[in-house]
């Protein structure tokens, strides 16, 4: 049970379209369970540092299976620091991000950033609630 190409490209489409009815611009990554990058977009005139808080954000939410803002109080216990320096520091356990589930297992992420933390994760959720 996997993400396919043509699903990111799906989830990655609905958060765009969301991120137009609120008026901003935003970078949407959707990786797989792995937090390995399948689909990514950068709306016109996005800030370049969106790409990588997309990214980061995807990364987490894959990982720990619930929503990136869930984890931001628990950035600087040891063992999240841990976690995120043995990854590479590519995860920002910040919000913004959700994960994709299919019957009850994650299957990978919808990261988005460029708005606000609440903007960012509305954008994720309308892109992740288009897989069934």
């Amino acid at each position: 049970m996997s993400l396919t190409l043509q699903e990111a490209n799906r989830i990655a489409g609905a958060a765009i379209a969301h991120a137009e009815t609120l008026g901003i611009g935003i970078c949407v990554a959707v990786c797989d369970a792995g937090g390995r990058l399948l689909a990514f977009q950068r709306m016109d005139g996005t800030t370049w540092a969106a790409v990588y808080g997309s990214q980061g954000k995807a990364a987490a939410s894959a990982a720990f299976g619930r929503p990136s803002g869930d984890l931001t109080e628990r950035a600087d216990h040891p063992t999240f620091r841990g976690i995120v320096a043995a990854d590479g520091g590519r995860m920002i356990l910040g919000k913004g991000a959700v994960p994709v589930m299919r019957d009850g297992a994650v299957i990978g992420a919808c990261g988005v950033g460029g708005g606000t933390g609440e903007e960012d994760e509305d954008c994720a959720r309308a892109g992740a609630s288009c897989v069934s």
